[in-house]
């Protein structure tokens, strides 16, 4: 019996995940606002037959830009270019319900959905920080259950007007001068909690539906917000151990919810640091962390774990008296993930920035292709993973020495596709396009909120 397959997906950050990056001689420190070099990335991961590519996002100037190319182009605007310079890689971009309104970034979306025939995905951010919140006539962030309140009623007014369009609504009858039937096309009517809209949506019902769902958040707020919704979560996972115990834990939260756990796509993030021999990686992954600014990184994280930079010594431990997870209104579960793998390994400050210098609290490899084939799966084998979030920590070079050397050692051992088989992004995780409630179901629509999405009564 053929193996079940694993998906890949490309994470693309400027010049590379590993903060230092940019300082390499290869480095075009210019590359994070160059569409030259995202058109590259994009053709590199599309040619080893990668699922998707995906651009973070956040509206707001994201740490100090002395210590690393900090400027970004906004994903869709970037993602609409790469869909003209690829045919078939999926396009995932992050954007946020907390400083956006659904019409307009529905609108986006299924914009970016027909422009790419279907290969559009939004990964689905609430965003933490004061720092964001003043860029919108705020004081501070909202709570974080709040903000996930309102992600839960922003998605839904969301697929409410990707559904707004029957997919039969536009029929071009030039004879009888009729484009599309008006008892196809229905307003919304949308009044909630945080957002009132009439809708119908000003675009038609895009290739895919909905766009693919995609989540990232880990903490309890999270798990319960992917377990409803996502249909691919982008997770930090540090051990097999806790990868293991979180893809068991989404996957059951989902099936008490009467979801498909094979509906939900689990994929954590893996920084790979390849070389032909494991002391040659060992050694690129060496000179990456020598050329990390520690007073830049230090500020950095004590921005996270909200400490003054004072009080981090580069080599000493963390303090003891951190606050818990329960105290912290920004990002939890990254929070938690730092400081349990800094009092695990009971690493000093100047280890730990080393540590997250690659990845941010992701998963580091540094190996030989075979290496890093072995430990991809490994863990998929063990239950840990549907696929990978793949974070070269240099680019582009770390991504074609990825397709060039990794990918075709898993294609061999039956892991991975050798050529696409469908066109779209769902296609390519393997997911249904989600019915129409607002036509495809019986009665008034309510209830069934599509693929992946539960009635609103039940929330």
């Amino acid at each position: 019996m053929p193996r079940k397959q694993l998906h890949l997906n490309a994470f693309l950050m400027s010049t590379g995940h590993h903060e230092a990056s940019w300082r390499l001689p290869e480095s075009d420190a210019g590359a994070n606002s160059d569409l030259e070099h995202y058109k590259n990335l994009a053709r590199i991961a599309e040619r080893g037959r990668l699922d998707s590519l995906f651009l973070a996002d956040s509206p707001v100037l994201m740490g100090d830009p002395g210590r690393r190319p900090a400027a970004k182009l906004e994903p869709t605007v970037l993602l609409t270019a790469l869909a003209g310079a690829t045919e078939r890689i999926g396009l995932i971009g992050t954007a946020s319900t907390s400083y956006n309104e659904p019409y307009n970034l529905a609108r986006r979306f299924a914009s970016l959905d027909h422009v790419s025939g279907g290969r559009a995905g939004w990964n689905i951010v609430t965003t933490a920080g004061a720092d964001a919140a003043r860029n919108f006539g705020l004081d501070d962030t909202p709570l974080h259950h709040d903000r996930y309140r309102r992600a839960a009623e922003f998605l839904e007014v969301s697929t409410k007007l990707w559904d707004s369009w029957a997919d039969d609504a536009v029929v071009a009858d030039k004879e009888a001068g009729v484009h599309a039937r008006a008892d196809r096309v229905r307003a919304i009517g949308h009044t909630g909690e945080f957002f009132r809209v009439d809708g119908p949506l000003n675009v038609q019902r895009s290739p895919q539906g909905y766009p693919l769902l995609v989540q990232a958040g880990s903490s309890e707020d999270g798990k319960d917000f992917a377990a409803r919704y996502a249909e691919a979560v982008f997770t930090a996972q540090q051990t097999l151990e806790e990868a293991v115990a979180f893809h068991k834990d989404v996957k059951q939260r989902a099936e008490a919810l009467g979801r498909d756990p094979e509906g939900i796509k689990i994929l954590p993030g893996i920084v790979p640091v390849i070389g032909d021999t494991e002391a040659e990686a060992l050694a690129l992954d060496a000179e990456l962390d020598r050329l990390i600014v520690p007073e830049y990184a230090k500020r950095q994280l004590a921005r996270t774990l909200k400490r003054d930079p004072s009080e981090l010594h580069l080599d000493q431990e963390l303090p003891d008296d951190l606050p818990d997870e329960d105290e912290i209104e920004g990002a939890k579960s990254r929070y938690t993930l730092i400081v349990e793998l800094a009092r695990r390994e009971k690493l000093t400050v100047r280890q730990l920035i080393g540590r997250l210098g690659g990845g941010r609290g992701h998963r580091t490899f540094a190996g030989t292709a075979e290496q890093v084939a072995d430990t991809i799966e490994h863990w998929y084998d063990s239950g840990a993973a549907d696929g990978f979030n793949i974070m070269p920590a240099v680019l582009p070079s770390g991504l074609e020495v990825f397709v060039d050397r990794v990918v075709p050692i898993l294609q061999a051992r039956g892991l991975f596709r050798t050529e696409y088989t469908g066109t779209t992004l769902r296609e390519h995780y393997g997911l249904p396009r989600p019915a129409n409630r607002l036509f495809d179901t019986v009665g008034t629509g309510e209830g069934h909120l599509g693929i992946g999405l539960a009635p609103a009564e039940a929330r």
